[in-house]
């Protein structure tokens, strides 16, 4: 049941936004401005969410290759 109202929860929410598209261009320029803001904060937040979860897994999936440890000898005085 709770499927199903989050189901039509985004499907209404999918709607208004379409409708807001729709009438878009004939907004006034402070209805652009705020909706190219959100539009422009949405994708950022996005970003750095994907951002983040690349440097996360770059760790877990691919782990660091370590080179030949090459041990050090005192010097000899000449």
């Amino acid at each position: 049941m709770a499927a199903e109202d989050f189901v039509q929860e985004m499907h209404s929410v999918g709607e208004r936004l379409l409708m807001k598209l729709r009438g878009l261009s004939h907004a006034e320029p402070v209805e652009l401005v705020a909706f190219s803001i959100i539009v422009l904060f949405t994708a950022t937040v996005l970003l750095l969410l994907l951002i983040a979860c690349s440097c996360c897994c770059v760790h877990c999936c691919c782990p660091e290759q370590r080179g030949r440890k090459v041990q050090v000898r005192p010097m000899t005085s000449p």
